[in-house]
């Protein structure tokens, strides 16, 4: 038998673990019912205002006689967007069990529980590391891109939404039918090609698990359905060739003898929907991409491993906000996605995305200097901790590999940075001199910096473009508005090796 002190610390740690976990599916459920309550968030914005269309007189009414259409034309797109909502927490398989009772985690506030945070920057959830590879996809079959992190429905389950893939904002507007089934999959139902409704078989979509999240929850699924634009659509090719085109062609050029038998090895840390860490794989790396946010996870796990065709889906991204619009037209426009088809695109052998926290996934000592490239793209100012970042990188990269693969794109925006009223929240925030010295510190050589000008999840047709606007009264007030257009710093580092250190030292 075990002396009593040993026996007493292995409860502890299954005490400790049960509770993570249970932490971790609180967590989960909440963001699955961030997802769920998108329907009736939108709902009430639209219900707000008519609210403040009902004010006006009946004079300024007149003026505006079409906006009673306009909010039933958001609320189709509403129905939309969350047709596809539903059909994504379909096909996903949560990788806890989500009927576990989870009350023996203590009182559990919201404000204690992992939060996603800035998802639109890419600052995250999950615990724990989980990696799924996609060989399949590399050996040519075209049903998944991903290890199968999730399920599907059948070909005789899958609905289509006729009418809504084309450019026309009224072609998807004016159908009762599409209405109807959008309605269906959002009352978690879905109907199969005869327009028989089916049960959901995910039990943990059962009301019952849903929880009243804050709003904030619900704004980040509204960033997610920005972000699917930005990486997997037509109309986000110029931010991606703003940020992500520097990137391949600087690995191109770092790499330029890649062979089959012994590819070089790339990781995307900060992966969010997957697109950079799938083009990096294209060009004939082992490519694996990081990502800590459910939110984002379980969106790119359905894009990569669910979508059949190029333009299968649609969703309206900019319904949710009235400012800048040229008209309504705009404002209701939908998007297509993916603009490719992920399977197809000819990924390279080894292609995985790894799902957990960056710092406990790569501390391990298994990661120790695996990697050829580390390529960072909006992630660096994602730490609590930018010098932790930095000597992790430095460990799992090889003697002679380059940080990111040639770069370190981003604004160092440090999203703790304003924890207001959160005494233990850490946030290390360097300026970029000093995160040159730090990384100098840790191995690192600058071959190649320069700055790149790029946007975020910007709606290209918004009248305010986030340019430079010089001040109307220079001299007195004498500013830029520099709203949502970063100048990232963009270099290329190469990690010295063993021998070159001494000698530098």
């Amino acid at each position: 038998m075990k002396p009593r002190q040993e026996q007493e610390e292995d409860e502890e740690r299954l005490r400790q673990r049960k509770l993570e976990e249970s932490l971790e599916i609180k967590s989960l459920r909440r963001i699955i019912s961030a997802y769920l309550n998108y329907p009736e968030a939108a709902e009430e914005d639209v219900k707000r205002y008519e609210r403040s269309f009902r004010k006006l007189p009946p004079s300024h009414k007149a003026l505006l006689s079409h906006y009673p259409l306009k909010f039933q034309s958001l609320r189709r797109c509403i129905s939309i967007n969350s047709y596809f909502i539903f059909n994504m927490l379909q096909a996903f398989e949560p990788p806890l069990d989500m009927s576990q009772d989870i009350d023996d985690c203590g009182e559990l506030h919201f404000e204690r529980l992992p939060n996603d945070g800035n998802v639109c920057s890419h600052e995250s959830t999950t615990a724990r590391g989980s990696c799924s590879k996609l060989d399949e996809a590399c050996c040519g079959e075209p049903s998944n891109v991903m290890s199968k992190l999730a399920e599907g429905l059948t070909a005789n389950e899958e609905v289509q939404i006729e009418g809504c893939h084309g450019s026309d904002p009224g072609s998807c507007l004016a159908g009762e039918e599409n209405n109807k089934r959008a309605a269906e999959c959002c009352g978690n139902h879905v109907s199969d090609s005869n327009g028989n409704v089916l049960s959901s078989p995910r039990d943990w979509l059962d009301p019952s698990f849903q929880l009243h999240v804050p709003l904030v929850d619900v704004d980040k699924v509204r960033c997610i359905i920005r972000n699917i634009v930005r990486d997997w659509a037509l109309e986000g090719q110029k931010e991606r060739d703003q940020c992500y085109k520097p990137i391949l062609e600087e690995l191109n050029s770092l790499f330029p003898s890649r062979c089959n038998k012994s590819p070089p090895t790339c990781l995307v840390p900060g992966a969010g929907l997957g697109r950079l860490a799938l083009e990096i794989s294209c060009l004939g790396f082992v490519s694996q991409g990081n990502e800590f946010s459910y939110y984002m996870m379980i969106s790119s796990s359905f894009i990569l491993n669910q979508t059949q065709n190029a333009g299968e889906w649609t969703v309206y991204p900019w319904i949710h906000s009235n400012c800048n619009s040229l008209s309504d037209s705009d404002q209701l426009r939908p998007v297509s996605f993916p603009d490719i088809h992920p399977a197809s695109a000819g990924i390279a052998e080894g292609f995985s995305m790894c799902g957990g926290d960056f710092v406990e996934v790569y501390s391990d000592p298994s990661q120790v200097g695996v990697w050829d490239a580390v390529v960072t793209c909006f992630f660096i100012d994602t730490a609590h901790n930018i010098v932790e970042y930095i000597e992790i990188i430095s460990r799992i990269l090889k003697d002679g590999g380059v940080m990111t693969g040639l770069d370190n794109l981003g604004p160092l925006l440090y999203h703790f940075a304003d924890m207001h009223g959160q005494e233990d929240e850490m946030s290390i925030e360097l300026s970029l001199e000093d995160v040159k010295c730090v990384a100098f510190d840790y191995g690192f050589e600058v071959e190649k910096e320069k700055t790149i000008e790029t946007t975020y999840a910007t709606n290209p047709r918004s009248m305010m473009q986030l340019q430079s606007l010089p001040s109307a009264h220079a001299g007195i007030f004498d500013f830029d508005i520099l709203q949502n257009r970063y100048f990232a710093a963009f270099w290329t580092m190469r990690k010295k090796s063993a021998a070159a250190e001494k000698l530098s030292t």
